[in-house]
């Protein structure tokens, strides 16, 4: 076994502590990585508190990862010793169902293993990234450029491609304006995103202090949701909307800022179901649509565009011992836009 040391929660009420852990032996195909790096998600805060419903304890978030690649077993071909690599929410999936066939292991019809809180086989539970190494096979491990930030880089692998995926799957480009509803760590991605596949992008929040942020982000308009004069101005404006937003909101006020045909597209999953005017979809032929994360193929796709045009995420570091203070931080909307864990201080 491989010993490993990291952070932990052990229930829904407690801080994350210092914990000691083990981690399986790796196979012919599995590499082992020294974590530099990973990402705080709004999700690690979720499970942490049992907010998911199926936490198994002790906890050791954490799905984005970047580190050096320190040994590999004797059968791996695509990565050596020393290489930059990433891994992201997800660590094994099955491997021939049709989702997986093209592409898409994140909808593979027998589950993915998420890299935290997932029971496996053998009755051990996955731990994450908040550690100093990890062990995974190599089909679920990304290459990552040498040329980007390595810390800004982390987010990428839950934050950035979360975004990245609908926006390549709807085919956004030059021709669309689309709206990204809420400026956090997915939104300010989004934006990016949109922006470099040249889509004409304006922000909606309900906070006039992000105006300035949007655009220097490099959208081209905000739209104050709180301003009634603005909303009213905005109505049947955009093709897509990029909705980040995890708290409770109506779905019914932003189905009516789109088009003719346009589609709400839903990345957060606010707490609540919703409620939901049909009148708002069939009055034009709107639609809603909703995605997750993307394939490994797709990810890598992802990672190989940041490089291409220099794109990474806008990131606070910190050093392990604060997690508990960015976590608090984190759901007061306090960070500008993810915090990233340095492991090398653990």
């Amino acid at each position: 076994m491989i010993q490993s040391k990291g952070f932990a929660t052990h229930d829904p009420q407690t801080a994350l502590v210092s914990f000691n852990f083990e981690r399986k032996e790796p196979g012919v195909k599995d590499v082992v990585i020294d974590i530099l790096y990973c990402g705080i998600c709004h999700a690690d805060i979720h499970q942490s508190k049992n907010e998911y419903g199926n936490t198994i304890y002790p906890l050791v978030p954490g799905h984005e990862i970047v580190g050096r690649i320190k040994s590999t077993g004797e059968n791996v071909t695509k990565f050596k010793v020393g290489d930059l690599v990433g891994v992201g929410y997800f660590i094994d999936s099955c491997p021939n169902c049709n989702a997986t066939d093209k592409g898409e292991e994140q909808y593979c019809d027998g589950g993915i293993i998420p890299t935290q809180n997932a029971k496996m086989d053998d009755g051990s539970v996955t731990k994450g990234g908040y550690s100093d190494n990890i062990v995974v096979d190599e089909n679920h491990v990304l290459k990552v450029s040498e040329n980007l930030n390595a810390a800004a880089v982390a987010p990428l692998l839950c934050a950035g491609i979360t975004t990245y995926s609908p926006l390549k799957y709807h085919n956004v480009g030059k021709d669309h304006k689309v709206a990204v509803l809420g400026l956090g760590g997915l939104g300010h991605m989004a934006v990016k995103f949109a922006v470099s596949f040249g889509a004409e992008v304006t922000v909606l929040s309900g906070s006039p202090t992000k105006q300035e942020s949007a655009l220097d982000l490099g959208a081209h308009h905000f739209v104050l949701t709180s301003d009634k004069q603005q909303m009213k101005d905005a109505y049947s404006s955009f093709d897509f909307i990029i909705d980040t937003v995890s708290a409770k909101h109506d779905y019914n006020t932003y189905l009516n800022l789109l088009r003719k045909d346009g589609t709400l597209i839903l990345l957060g999953i606010p707490p609540e179901m919703p409620q939901l005017s049909a009148f708002h979809l069939i009055s034009k032929r709107r639609k809603i649509a909703g995605s997750l994360i993307g394939g490994i193929a797709e990810t890598q796709e992802m990672l190989d565009f940041c490089a291409e045009h220099n794109i990474t995420a806008e990131v606070e570091v910190i050093s392990p011992d604060y997690i508990n203070e960015a976590f608090d931080r984190t759901l007061k909307g306090d960070v500008h836009y993810r915090f990233v864990i340095d492991m090398k201080k653990l």
